[in-house]
């Protein structure tokens, strides 16, 4: 495990750790641009097609149905369900706190507003095959059900025709009724451009392989999107007070997620560098996913070395990462100077995990450094919002002088023109 303390070696490292945002390979544009194209084209024929080749060659129909679901789910272990209701149940609780109102105030007779409305259709990307997610279906359909969506369809791949148990006891626990056995982009393209059997959506969530994420962004403006998810990344800020052992756990719980994945912890203490990384080596060889986690740590992993904790949280706005994890002795006072994190996690009992599965906080969180800029999922992503103008004649005659100032000046003379010939109307004697 390498600790860095010069500056041309931390640069090297930030230069790397960008690598892993390089363009998609062309191979994989082609291919997702021809499954996009052949869904959009033949629509259930084609979505078929690539279902069978890519997970289940015997798959005769699309939509999976209430009974296929129920079946699935009563394979799930009763102490599993318990936890994820505990789950559901606090997600459901942080999540209403995010609802939004319309509004609107007035200016003497004038009326300004906003009105919030929920979408009526979404499509959430269910992972269903080895890398299956229950915690997904809860961290994707929730808000939306929060927010008030109408129409909630999923798609969960279904290899060799087999449906996690797991994912659908999380499935039938929130009462969605509209699944299908479909993964990759062409469950993607279905999902905006819409086939026989499957309705076109208002807005595509939830995570996926490369494939899928091409082809989310591809097809955004047609439909919305949540974001283009990265590798996971895991980000602690600590100090000479930090237990090791947890620092260690924590790096690997993000290590294990995949080779492209990173790890990253930073101090103003040689000592806990140092332990760190010893127990980073002990722990490491106990994981049976250990040679991803290897790989993943080699490439994208560090412990970094500052001369203090204010130069830790600079460093830790530069990478902007998706996990920030605070291990402090007063974590709170850092909170202020965080500019740029998906999530934060305060103190040593505040592991990365429980925000993964039963904290309430949404999981969906910006990576790549897209923290600059991007907030985690959230209720307010199942919203639209439209402005709401009502002028009285006075009204009206108050602004109107600016209004064809600024349109004309624009070189808009039709714009001015609404304005104009109100009120050559209302000089004609009877316009009101």
């Amino acid at each position: 495990m390498k600790i860095i303390s010069k500056s041309s070696d931390l640069s090297a490292f930030l230069k790397k750790l960008q690598s892993r945002n390089v363009s998609v390979s062309s191979s994989v544009l082609r291919t997702v641009e021809t499954i996009i194209t052949d869904v959009r084209k033949n629509g259930d024929k084609a979505v078929l097609k690539y279902t069978r080749r890519f997970d289940d060659k015997k798959a005769s129909r699309l939509q999976v149905s209430a009974a296929e679901i129920r079946r699935a789910a009563g394979k799930a272990d009763p102490k599993i369900i318990k936890a994820f209701e505990v789950s559901a149940k606090r997600i459901r609780r942080f999540h209403e706190m995010q609802k939004e109102h319309s509004w609107s105030f007035t200016e003497g007779d004038t009326i300004l507003g906003q009105a919030i409305r929920p979408l009526k259709r979404i499509g959430a990307y269910i992972p269903g095959g080895k890398a299956a997610y229950p915690s997904t279906v809860l961290m994707n359909v929730i808000p939306a059900q929060v927010a008030g969506v109408a129409e909630i369809a999923l798609s969960v791949p279904a290899p060799d025709g087999l449906m996690n148990p797991y994912v659908m006891a999380a499935i039938e626990m929130l009462g969605v009724k509209e699944v299908y056995r479909v993964g990759g982009a062409q469950a993607v393209a279905a999902f905006a451009y819409g086939t026989k059997s499957i309705k076109k959506v208002d807005k595509i969530v939830g995570p996926g392989n490369i494939f899928v994420a091409t082809a989310k962004k591809m097809v955004f403006g047609i439909v919305d999107i949540d974001m283009i998810a990265g590798p996971s990344e895991i980000l602690i800020i600590a100090d000479s007070a930090t237990n090791p052992v947890f620092a260690a756990a924590d790096m690997l719980s993000q290590a294990e997620h995949d080779e492209l994945a990173s790890a990253i912890l930073i101090t103003d203490s040689r000592v806990l560098a140092e332990a760190a990384a010893k127990e980073i080596m002990l722990q490491l060889g106990k994981l049976k996913r250990k040679k991803i986690a290897k790989t993943s740590l080699a490439n994208y992993g560090a412990i970094i070395l500052t001369k203090n904790i204010r130069d830790a949280v600079t460093l830790s706005n530069t990478i902007a990462p998706e996990h920030l994890e605070v291990m402090t002795k007063k974590p709170i006072d850092i909170v202020p100077l965080i500019e740029n994190a998906g999530a934060m996690f305060l103190g040593p009992w505040s592991p990365e995990a429980l925000g993964d599965y039963s904290a309430g906080p949404n999981h969906t969180l910006p990576t790549g450094g897209t923290a600059r800029f991007s907030s985690p999922l959230g209720v307010y992503d199942f919203y639209k919002r439209s402005s709401v103008l009502g002028f009285t004649k006075e009204g009206f005659l108050r602004l109107s002088r600016v209004v064809e100032a600024i349109a004309d000046t624009e070189g808009l003379e039709a714009h001015g023109n609404t304005v104009r010939v109100r009120k050559e109307q209302l000089s004609k004697k009877g316009i009101h």
